[in-house]
């Protein structure tokens, strides 16, 4: 038995996504392509995304992992003029007035240096 009589945890959040659907490398490819938007933003958008794909909270409030298309196609929904960073945090706006919990994965307005 494992000291102070604590059974240790076999389960852990890297195990549990070993495959995540959203590949970062993938959506940072999309998201150049779709949005013609600055590196460092594409960087910080697809890491919240893989960040959020992890979380399980998706899976957990839609019934089915979050996918590169998922993520592309819902950005593409947001008003033409927004930028990639606008795009993503209205997305997750909505997420969070219809679902909550969303907000955290939002990134900082001051990252897109687009505007």
């Amino acid at each position: 038995m494992p000291r102070h009589g604590l059974v240790p945890n076999r389960t852990f959040k890297a195990d549990a996504h070993p495959n995540p659907h959203v590949d970062r490398k993938e959506l940072e490819r999309e998201l150049r392509d779709a949005f013609d938007a600055d590196a460092d933003v594409v960087t910080v958008v697809a890491r919240q995304a893989r960040d959020l794909s992890e979380s399980d909270q998706f899976v957990t409030d839609f019934g089915a992992e979050l996918t590169v298309g998922d993520v592309v196609e819902n950005l593409a929904d947001a008003p033409d003029d927004y930028s990639l960073a606008e795009r993503w945090n209205w997305w997750l706006g909505a997420l969070d007035l219809s679902h909550g919990g969303y907000a955290r994965f939002s990134v900082r307005p001051d990252i897109d240096t687009t505007s």
